[in-house]
């Protein structure tokens, strides 16, 4: 543990982030067990975070969900607030064009989080949530992102990491992987085939900034036979609409 880490300040941050699409509410003791920590330590901080308007509690059932300060903190995030603009028309446009669900995704860690999504209007959808992760090496947004990150921090990344074998078509080896990545570097974009979830093929590009680092990527995702009909297809127009995201973030390369 870093000497200028605060536990105090730690244990803060543990039950923020307990706070999700899928665990909206907690009341004090479920959230004590799942933070680790002491029933008395946990309402502590709840009550803390409660005056300053990072929580708010439920008067009738007394359970606690995240309070509107929050969404005054995520606001002052430009390169967030950037993006978030920057892909709203092109993600319209895309899902508009392909009528399958459209996701905008950022890396962290090996992982991928979906910080955008716009559903299918067909009947058959996927309901991926915001916030939602997966592990990157068996995702298209998930493989842009590390087909495009600097060598030496793909290289940290790879280095001791067993990927998870998802469905029977996950890419698990780190040969095989390294390999997959190349192929998106070359092609300009990724595709998942199953390997997250079976029947599920998605198609990813690469959203960069003025800099032309790769921040985020686009993806279209949908059942397999409606997407494989279409795969060159929605290959272009993913490869088109993520670049003229960059384009609002002022990318100017040519791909």
């Amino acid at each position: 543990m870093s000497r200028n880490r605060l536990a105090s300040v730690a244990s803060a941050v543990a039950v923020l982030k307990a706070f999700t699409s899928t665990s909206p509410e907690w009341g004090v003791s479920d959230l004590s067990a799942a933070v680790g920590q002491s029933r008395s330590s946990v309402h502590r901080i709840l009550s803390t975070l409660t005056d300053e308007g990072l929580l708010e509690q439920d008067s009738r059932s007394g359970r606690y969900r995240l309070g509107l300060a929050l969404f005054d903190l995520a606001a002052a995030v430009p390169s967030q607030r950037s993006l978030h603009e920057a892909v709203l028309l092109p993600m319209t446009d895309l899902r508009n064009k392909s009528g399958e669900t459209v996701q905008v995704g950022v890396l962290d860690g090996r992982q991928v989080v979906y910080v955008e999504r716009l559903d299918s209007p067909n009947t058959l959808r996927l309901f991926t949530q915001l916030g939602r992760r997966n592990d990157a090496h068996c995702t298209g947004t998930g493989k842009v992102l590390l087909a495009f990150l600097p060598k030496t921090e793909l290289e940290r990344l790879l280095r001791g990491w067993t990927p998870p074998r998802q469905t029977e078509h996950t890419i698990v080896g780190r040969t095989a992987l390294t390999a997959e990545l190349t192929l998106v570097r070359t092609n300009g974009f990724a595709e998942n085939r199953q390997e997250s979830e079976v029947g599920v093929v998605s198609i990813a590009a690469p959203i960069r900034d003025d800099t032309g680092s790769t921040i985020a990527a686009m993806s279209v995702a949908g059942p397999a036979d409606r997407m494989d009909q279409r795969r060159d297809q929605l290959a272009d127009a993913v490869v088109t609409l993520a670049l003229a995201t960059s384009r609002r973030l002022g990318y100017r390369g040519r791909r």
